[in-house]
């Protein structure tokens, strides 16, 4: 590895009265015929390194005509600076890497989310979107600490599946046929047996049902994976392709899921604040003026608990009051407005909702004994509403072969997952995050698609 110093290393430590070596993109050059005024980054820190350039550099007159985004090489001396940085650097050398033209798309110095979705391949060299995906990276080591120090063991569940576990029926088909030539039954159908896996398949929609069969065998395990949904959703929160975090652990009651769940978003808040702060401050600063104190608030707030009849009945009172687009009555889904109500309003904390009506939830949750409702968790944070969902699984064989007899479910499909009902079945229980959302709420960011790499979206798969 060639010896030079990221950014990051250069305010972290230090080095004053030493000639170092750093490289990176411009961020900015003032020049005069004097000297100049560099501004490198190198996406390891929020903060910029400036660079004075002497004109009596040997190659002086090229460099002070870079353009923003060019990649150099610097070596020079650090000193103390009088500015605002604690240091700066007099350039002895510089090496141009690439020097950039007129038509490089980030040479304005505002440009707009929307444009930079556009330029999804560029958009890692502006402030903003270089904070978010350093964010990211330490919220995802953040996941793995917090689960493997809870005992859970890191499962690789399948991407190509045959069964939907949310029974949601929204799936990417994965198929080798022949689009103009498919094979087909007498009866006209497709016919799939004759496909590469003999059977019909899917990108998965969750690892939810596979980590389960692990769970009941090492007892505690977490998937962290890609997942797919083929809504046709064009709004600010949905994506085709998104990343999930799914925990799954024998022996755990709702309870104890909703205590996971709590330590788990208190986690990843404190390992962003005390990992990027500067990331946090600079996109509070240009998307979200509240939000540092909205995190900070979720992480010394006890998280309130309450069940979805007594959540209907507060809604109702406050009906009175309140307008809310949507009407409230028991057996609704409860709509983002009604979520951010009760979790903004009227507790004014992070909000946990539990026991559900079984006919809005999937049909792998518990029954309670009213035989109405089911073991199920929303967990609610203020400024988003629901941020986690989960519950306790059902673990008897016969109720679960009932609620999927009532959905009209082949449970053919579904022999593996009865099996576990039937060779030592426990009580078990799991929640499922979805990455980006989690991202969104930490970041400030309103646009699920600004905080992935390459957003897949319908009718946009670019890049």
């Amino acid at each position: 590895m060639s010896d030079y110093l990221l950014v990051k290393k250069v305010f972290d430590n230090r080095p004053v009265d030493q000639v170092i070596t750093v490289k990176g993109w411009i961020k900015s050059l003032r020049q005069s015929k004097k000297f100049s005024f560099m501004v490198l980054n190198d996406g390891s820190t929020q903060k910029d390194l400036q660079i004075i350039v002497d004109g009596t550099l040997s190659n002086y007159e090229e460099v002070s005509k870079l353009l923003s985004g060019s990649s150099v090489e610097v070596e020079g001396l650090l000193v103390a600076s009088q500015g605002k940085q604690p240091v700066e650097m007099q350039a002895k050398k510089v090496h141009i890497f690439c020097a950039n033209t007129e038509d490089y798309p980030l040479q304005k110095k505002e440009t707009s989310l929307e444009y930079l979705r556009e330029v999804a391949h560029l958009r890692s060299r502006t402030n903003t979107f270089s904070a978010v995906f350093r964010l990211r990276h330490v919220l995802a080591q953040a996941t793995h600490e917090f689960f493997s120090n809870e005992n859970f063991y890191y499962l690789h569940t399948p991407i190509i599946t045959s069964s939907d576990a949310e029974g949601a029926g929204e799936m990417f088909r994965v198929s080798t046929m022949n689009l103009d030539k498919p094979h087909r039954t007498d009866k006209g159908a497709l016919d799939f047996s004759k496909d590469y896996f003999a059977r019909e398949t899917f990108l998965s929609v969750s690892g939810q049902l596979e980590a389960e069969t692990f769970a009941v065998g090492m007892g505690r395990v977490y998937t962290f994976g890609p997942t797919f949904r083929s809504e046709n959703s064009n709004t600010a929160r949905h994506l085709s392709e998104f990343w999930m975090i799914e925990p799954e652990a024998a022996f755990f009651t709702l309870e104890d899921n909703a205590t996971l769940a709590t330590n788990y978003v208190k986690h990843m808040i404190k390992r962003a604040m005390e990992q990027c702060g500067d990331e946090l401050e600079f996109l509070a600063s240009r998307y979200s003026p509240d939000n540092l104190k909205t995190l900070e608030h979720v992480l010394n707030s006890p998280f309130e608990t309450v069940t979805y009849t007594n959540a209907i009945e507060i809604l109702q009172e406050s009906a009175k009051s309140h307008k809310f687009d949507y009407p409230v009555s028991w057996g609704i889904d409860l709509q983002t407005e009604h979520e951010r109500f009760l979790a903004e309003q009227y507790f004014k904390r992070p909000t946990i909702v539990t026991d559900y009506p079984k006919e809005i939830k999937s049909f792998y949750m518990k029954l309670n004994d009213d035989g109405k409702t089911v073991r199920a968790m929303d967990v609610l944070v203020p400024g988003i509403g629901e941020l986690i969902g989960g519950s306790q699984r059902e673990d008897n064989y016969d109720r679960l072969t009932k609620r999927m007899s009532d959905l009209k479910m082949d449970p053919t499909n579904y022999w593996w997952y009865l099996d576990l009902r039937k060779y030592g079945s426990v009580p078990h229980s799991g929640f499922g995050l979805g990455f980006e959302r989690a991202m969104m709420y930490i970041s400030g960011m309103t646009n699920i698609r600004d905080v992935i790499p390459f957003p897949r979206s319908p009718k946009n798969a670019e890049f």
